[in-house]
């Protein structure tokens, strides 16, 4: 598989946005330029110790000279978020990848609704800064537990299309301050509905809208990140490589890209949870258990691609285009 081009960038600005939240503005190095970016697009960041992360750009496109993006430091950190918050410095070079968008705004939209939950903020916001230059008609809702947690409120509020967006904080007995029934019914043709943040609000948006009878093609979403799914009834099935005729078993408690590696064949992957897309291997054969949150339902449907990060088979044996 061919690995990314990446290039190095400075960061010339790293700062706390919130609790547990830090941003980190990244320039260009002299003589040299950034790729131009869509609202919602997504840079791979390589960190210390060989890690590699999945970040939004939060700024305008129409910005040229920076990107922006802002990390949430997570409890049980893989190692990722550890490794902003703790060993990136301002003035230090990365590496990262050209820009990537697989949340991009709908041209034809009417109008545009977009929901963010806590760090989901960082597309959202990119979008609503875009629809904003572009006279674009938009709302925007933004949820959080509490207002320390809320990244970049200061600057939404001061924002020029500042009566465009609401921010809602959850009430003192934990329930949302948001109520999603209202908002979303009745299904409104023409509006477009954006949404990132934690997949239980994320779930909860979407369950709304579909009950609601928003058509799938005015849903639009971006997972920050997702489990590695083993279930207690998961069987070994088979892989097979086309292109040497290997075949290995992938256990009920093993990823086929950690049984593949067994047998030294790599996969190149970056979240290892379904949600970049970096592992994508296209099915030649078999029937695929799609696990992931990067694919389309009409994908999923297709089985002619999966992610092997984190899922398995249905039937007894998957031929790879590997």
């Amino acid at each position: 598989m061919n690995h990314e081009t990446t290039f190095d960038v400075r960061i010339a600005r790293k700062q706390g946005e919130a609790q547990g939240i830090c941003s980190l503005e990244l320039q260009a190095l002299p003589g040299q330029s950034l790729p131009a970016f869509s609202a919602g697009s997504h840079i791979d960041v390589h960190l210390p110790g060989g890690l590699v992360r999945q970040y939004s750009l939060s700024n305008d496109c129409a910005e040229p000279d920076r990107y922006v993006i802002a990390v949430l430091r997570e409890s049980a950190s893989r190692g990722g978020s550890a490794a902003v918050h703790e060993q990136l410095q301002q003035g230090q070079n990365l590496s990262i990848s050209a820009p990537r968008n697989h949340f991009a705004l709908h041209a034809q939209a009417q109008r545009h609704l977009l929901l963010a939950g806590g760090i989901g903020i960082t597309p959202i916001l990119s979008m609503a800064r875009q629809l904003a230059r572009e006279g674009a008609d938009f709302e925007l809702h933004y949820c959080a537990r509490a207002r320390e947690r809320m990244a970049f409120a200061d600057a939404i509020e001061a924002a020029p299309w500042s009566e465009r967006a609401r921010l809602h904080v959850d009430q003192a007995d934990g329930r949302p301050a948001l109520d999603l029934a209202a908002l979303l019914q009745p299904m409104q043709p023409g509006v477009h509905l954006y949404v990132c943040g934690p997949k239980g609000f994320m779930d909860a948006v979407l369950e709304t809208a579909r009950v609601a009878g928003w058509p799938p093609e005015q849903l639009h979403y971006e997972f920050f990140a997702g489990e590695v799914e083993h279930r207690a009834d998961d069987e070994s099935f088979e892989v097979e490589v086309a292109s040497t005729g290997q075949v290995v078993r992938v256990m009920p408690d093993q990823t086929v890209v950690k049984a593949l590696q067994a047998i030294g064949v790599c996969v190149q992957t970056s979240c290892e949870q379904g949600v970049c897309g970096t592992c994508l291997t296209r099915v030649i054969s078999g029937r695929p258990d799609h696990r992931d949150m990067y694919l389309t339902e009409d994908e999923q449907a297709a089985g002619d691609q999966f992610l092997p990060c984190c899922s398995r088979a249905k039937s007894a044996r998957l031929v790879l285009d590997l």
